[in-house]
């Protein structure tokens, strides 16, 4: 009994080992993850609050730079009085909020400001140097008159180029903070001293944060511990109760106005998500081990009936063996049947073309006796000429003999191109020059069954997702099935159409009877055809290749006939080029 006890006492307790070292790795990767998002939403705030600051404040400097050289100020210069000055001064205070706007000479000395007051010495400003070196003054401070205070200064330019004056504008930063006063997170800017200069907790302003701690505006160290947790720096503090004791320290550069921002978020909700997700699993396994606890327990109870089960289990085995052998037998036939039904479907796709071939090859061996008969007369004609010193006849005769070779030539190469097995991958095609090539290799036979064929594209290239012998094969098929809906009609013509859309499309448009069943025109072997005029194959093989290139084939009825629209992909270098709607 007791070594029964002690394994079963052992095998517990290393269970519970395990989740636990389980139940605090979970929490270790959920509380880095979470530590994550909370610094993503952090860093946004963080963005938000400074990306507010900088506008706010680049606003100011917009309306200093535009102001500076209203010709009110540049009268200043030549001894008027400067009560006009003054009320152009005033209302632009007025209109953006700033505490005070004033234009002082090169001196220092004020010509005219919006309050009326003498502003003192500014010649020692490091501001006001600056803009009198030509560049924009920046800058921040304490005023004795106003607080907390941004210095923005533009310098005035004589024609010849040198500085005459300088316009500031003094800007309260309770304004700039007022609308984001009390929000979350805590949001601080700090000087280049590490001073709290801006912020959204009052309590916190004038506090200095460096390396070594925090200190107070009573100068007075603050208790901070600072911690490493997942790549993030955790503050643990209780210097205000406005700011979360425990709490994830993000920082960003401000080097437009010459401060870092600063946010502490509150990292409870990472420890409290973790801590769940990590109870969570614990939970599970717990139950988990308690089942299984019970599923062993009942195992040893039912030990006894299996091993009379055992026999059975073993007669039965052989039967198993049998049908397992014949299941393996029958898997590897229909593996074979599907690589079977991979060929047969790509030699379906070659079949169709070659099927289209079979209907035209009249036509195209008429195409083909036409310039050779022609050539061999023209040939026999030179020889009469050359015989009679008709040297300029000859050339002639020569010249059409070449214009016939060509374009015979012309004709075998499509057929070549169309005939052979496409296996290459999707690239660019031009659709522009797909459809020409369809044109051609069915020109002979529109023109033997009498059918206008209207074709309507633009111009300019048009390179989509496809194979270009599979694309002509498609619109054969199309252009092919449209002659065949109108034979026996008095009127036959064909409309193809390329329009380049966010998409382009190629709309097929004949004068036939229309579809009958257009929900199964893209079934394989639906034909609406006499026994013998085809398989039913054209459009499903047209299907299934638009389908590969990841574009759309739709078939409708229209007023007068059927309708066919094929729409495909951009190539993605195309996407870049301007696109001009088909005419």
């Amino acid at each position: 009994m007791f070594r029964t006890i002690y394994p079963r006492a052992l095998v517990v307790t290393l269970f519970l080992t395990l989740v636990a070292g389980l139940g605090w790795g979970v929490w270790l990767y959920g509380h880095a993850q979470a530590l994550d998002q909370v610094s993503a939403r952090g860093q946004a705030d963080l963005a938000l609050a400074s990306d507010r600051l900088v506008a706010r404040l680049q606003r100011y400097r917009s309306v200093a730079v535009h102001l500076v050289e209203h010709p009110e100020l540049a009268r200043l210069h030549a001894g008027t009085l400067a009560d006009a000055a003054q009320r152009l001064l005033l209302k632009s205070a007025d209109r953006t909020g700033a505490l005070e706007a004033f234009y002082a000479n090169r001196d220092g000395r004020v010509l005219a400001s919006a309050s009326g007051r003498p502003q003192g010495q500014m010649a020692d400003k490091a501001w006001f140097q600056r803009a009198l070196d030509g560049a924009l003054g920046v800058s921040h401070g304490w005023d004795p008159r106003y607080g907390r205070v941004f210095y923005f200064s533009t310098p005035a330019f004589e024609p010849s180029g040198k500085v005459r004056g300088v316009l500031t504008l003094i800007v309260s930063v309770s304004v700039v903070e007022g609308d984001w006063r009390g929000s979350n997170p805590a949001v601080m800017f700090l000087d280049d001293r590490n001073e709290v200069f801006v912020t959204n907790r009052s309590e916190l302003l004038s506090w200095v944060f460096s390396e070594t701690g925090v200190m107070g505006a009573d100068k007075q160290n603050a208790r901070l511990i600072r911690r490493q947790k997942a790549g993030h720096q955790i503050w643990e503090q209780d210097f205000s109760p406005y700011v979360p004791q425990n709490a994830l320290y993000l920082t960003r550069p401000l080097p437009v106005i010459g401060m870092t921002g600063l946010a502490l978020v509150d990292a409870t909700p990472a420890d409290r998500l973790a801590a769940l997700q990590a109870a969570v699993v614990v939970a599970l396994c717990l139950v988990f081990g308690l089942m299984l606890f019970f599923a062993t327990v009942r195992r040893r109870a039912l030990a006894s009936a299996n091993s009379l089960l055992e026999e059975r289990v073993q007669n039965r085995t052989l039967d198993l063996e049998t049908a397992n052998t014949a299941l393996r037998h029958e898997i590897t036939e229909r593996e074979e049947a599907e690589a079977a039904l991979r060929r047969a479907q790509a030699d379906l796709v070659q079949a169709g073309k070659l099927s289209a071939l079979g209907q035209m090859s009249a036509g195209i061996s008429h195409e083909l006796n036409q310039p050779l008969m022609a050539i061999r007369q023209f040939a026999e004609n030179g020889g009469a000429f050359l015989e009679r010193g008709r040297v300029d006849r000859v050339r002639d005769n020569l010249t059409r003999i070449a214009d016939l070779s060509h374009r015979a030539a012309r004709i075998i190469r499509n057929l070549r191109s169309f005939a052979r097995n496409e296996n290459e991958p999707v690239g660019r095609v031009d659709l522009s020059e797909v459809l020409k090539q369809a044109v051609e290799l069915t020109e002979t036979r529109l023109r033997s069954d009498q059918v206008l064929l209207n074709l309507n594209a633009p111009d300019q290239n048009c390179f989509v997702r496809g194979g270009e012998v599979r694309l002509t094969q498609v619109f054969v098929n199309l252009i092919n099935n449209a002659a065949d809906a109108m034979h026996g009609q008095s009127e036959k013509q064909i409309w193809l159409r390329l329009e380049m859309a966010e998409k382009p499309r190629v709309q097929i448009r004949d004068l036939g009877p229309g579809i009958a069943d257009p929900e199964r025109i893209f079934e394989p072997f639906y034909t609406t055809k006499e026994v013998g005029d085809g398989m039913g194959l054209g459009l499903s093989i047209s299907y299934g290749l638009v389908q590969s290139f990841g574009g759309q084939i739709r078939g409708r009825n229209t007023e007068q006939g059927a309708e066919f629209t094929v729409e495909l992909d951009y190539w993605p270098e195309a996407e870049t080029q301007p696109r001009s709607p088909s005419a």
